[in-house]
């Protein structure tokens, strides 16, 4: 016996198809659109690029959270409006097949990628969110081994300043050498020139050798009544590490607790008022965004069916707009929430119970109403409008024909 009869198995594939094509398509537009800012970010600091694709690749869970109810709505209204187009919709309409019953191969994507986005939003993010922070830190911190700046005076420790004409080899080798140290305690101040160096490997894991060549030392003591001058061929200069304190833990920051250290510090008692209004308001924004996932099959269906002989493609901008202005709206009022001017339960959960009452308004008009199209009123007002636009562009063009 099998699960799914014939048409489930047509929608499956006609919803599989847009829906992992949308899903790789909007996660390659965000990552584009950070990633030149992550490479600018990166080279400022004179860390390796191979950083920028770690720090991409931590933000990917933050992007898929909304990559993913904008997949699963495009990938069903696609589905739904190619049926409507060629006239199958309403052969499965005349066969006494309802919209409730072509709904159950959408509602169990929906359900699927419910659980997918729980897992992300819910424990994903938050450490994917954590290590995108920590590579900040030790990008900012020098711990990536980001390379001296040329031209300017750079501080290696406390007590040793560098300046360089010249870098390559991602910072390794140096021309132009001109830096000064000095020992606080015996008052000793070494100035040395050099035309090239190198970083070099030393045995102390904390200290490494800066081999210089063909170059200039001056050492000056308070017991030298005179400062020395040598030339030399070569010399290695030790350079001490500057410590680099560890990053911070995860606690207290809510963007990186999991649901359930939410769950577990929510309900413990004497927790401050300000405290309490932010967790609950992250809390109750991740568990709003996994709900409204099972809405979008209904919205993609009522968005998917175009009047009868048109072909507008007005559901499908209107889709994305919705998601986006809902995802948009839901960080607002976590953000009103945290501020516990309105209790954040209700500052999350009464746009959604809008939100609801809308899209199964606009279900109930396609689906038990004869003729009932839910955004019949937009499609007539951008009908008209187009085509006054494309009757001034042809007045315009025979204008200028006859000219």
């Amino acid at each position: 016996m099998r699960i799914f009869n014939a048409i489930d198995r047509y929608l499956i594939r006609l919803i599989t198809v847009p829906l992992v094509t949308t899903l790789i398509v909007s996660a390659m537009l965000m990552v584009l659109d950070k990633m030149l800012k992550l490479f600018d970010f990166v080279a400022n600091q004179g860390g390796p690029v191979s950083v920028v694709w770690r720090m991409l690749a931590n933000m990917l869970p933050e992007y898929m959270s909304l990559g993913i109810p904008i997949g699963l709505t495009l990938g069903i209204l696609l589905a739904f409006r190619k049926l409507a187009l060629q006239s199958e919709l309403d052969v499965f309409r005349a066969v006494g097949i309802s919209y409730s019953r072509l709904l159950r191969i959408p509602y169990i994507f929906a359900f699927f990628f419910a659980l997918v986005n729980l897992a992300i939003v819910g424990y994903i993010e938050p450490y994917s969110h954590y290590a995108y922070e920590d590579l900040r830190y030790e990008l900012r911190s020098g711990a990536l081994g980001a390379a001296i700046k040329v031209g300017e005076f750079t501080k290696l420790g406390t007590h040793m300043t560098l300046r360089v004409e010249g870098s390559q080899d991602s910072g390794r080798n140096l021309s132009g050498i001109f830096g000064t140290s000095e020992n606080p305690e015996n008052g000793q101040k070494l100035t040395v020139t050099a035309d090239n160096g190198r970083f070099m490997p030393s045995d102390d894991p904390n200290v490494i050798l800066l081999r210089l060549n063909h170059g200039l030392l001056i050492h000056n003591r308070p017991d030298f009544t005179t400062p020395r001058v040598l030339t030399f061929e070569n010399h290695d200069m030790p350079i001490k590490l500057p410590a680099v304190e560890s990053f911070r833990g995860r606690d207290g920051n809510q963007q990186e607790m999991t649901l359930t250290e939410l769950f577990f510090i929510l309900h413990q008692k004497h927790l401050p008022k300000k405290l309490r209004n932010q967790l609950q308001a992250n809390l109750h924004f991740r568990l709003v965004e996994v709900a409204t996932m099972f809405l979008l099959p209904m919205l993609a269906l009522t968005l998917a069916i175009p009047p009868k002989r048109s072909t507008s493609s007005l559901g499908v901008f209107l889709s994305i707009l919705i998601l986006v202005t809902d995802h948009k709206l839901n960080q607002y009022c976590q953000t009103i929430g945290g501020l516990g001017k309105i209790n954040p339960v209700l500052m999350m959960w009464l746009p959604f119970i809008l939100f609801s009452l809308l899209v199964w308004r606009m279900y109930y008009t396609l689906a038990y109403i004869p003729g009932g199209q839910p955004i019949g009123a937009l499609e007539w007002f951008f009908a008209r409008i187009s085509s006054r636009i494309v009757q001034f562009f042809k007045r315009f063009s025979s204008g200028g024909v006859k000219a």
